[in-house]
């Protein structure tokens, strides 16, 4: 259904510009949002400056720990949600997104300090129903696909958990004993 839609949305977005327009389409009750442009791509949002825009004000620092300890330091724009920004910024952070935001996985499970953990939005059902499913579950969990960049994020630094709860792994080394 949702191609169907962008087959007809088509003869609109080539007479507007399509890196300032956003389809929402809802997925239950998870409220995934899709830029039509990336459609194709992945099944992330992103929006995209045209050439000679700047949005530099709208940015805040991230700094990923990964699971090795490397410090991964990026831009974020208000709005995005961790997981679009470790995709949209081809961040090594292995295996992080299996289920590209739809909440049906833990793989974007991060570990955030005290204090901004308690800035952050309200935690729903379905997250905390998913990060049950989370290994190096703490008190200060989230799923990056729910958590999004604000203002008073500048700067944040969060920690991506040792292990990860990802299926595709458990099928890669069944394959590998069955051959």
């Amino acid at each position: 259904m949702a191609h169907g839609i962008l087959g007809l949305m088509r003869p609109l977005r080539s007479r507007l510009n399509a890196n300032k327009i956003r389809l929402v389409l809802l997925y239950g009750v998870t409220g995934q949002h899709h830029s039509l442009a990336n459609w194709s791509e992945r099944a992330f949002s992103s929006t995209q400056d045209g050439p000679g825009e700047s949005s530099s004000e709208d940015e805040v620092t991230v700094h990923f720990i990964n699971r090795d300890g490397e410090r991964l330091t990026t831009t974020a724009k208000e709005g995005q949600s961790l997981l679009e920004v470790v995709v949209n910024h081809n961040l090594a952070i292995d295996g992080f997104g299996a289920c590209e935001g739809t909440l049906a996985c833990s793989t974007c499970h991060l570990v955030f300090d005290k204090d901004t953990f308690q800035k952050l939005d309200a935690i729903s059902d379905e997250e905390l129903d998913m990060l049950d499913l989370a290994y190096g579950l703490t008190d200060t969990s989230r799923l990056g696909c729910q958590v999004c960049v604000k203002k008073s994020m500048d700067g944040v630094t969060v920690r991506v958990p040792m292990d990860v709860s990802d299926i595709r792994r458990q099928l890669e080394v069944g394959k590998q004993s069955k051959q």
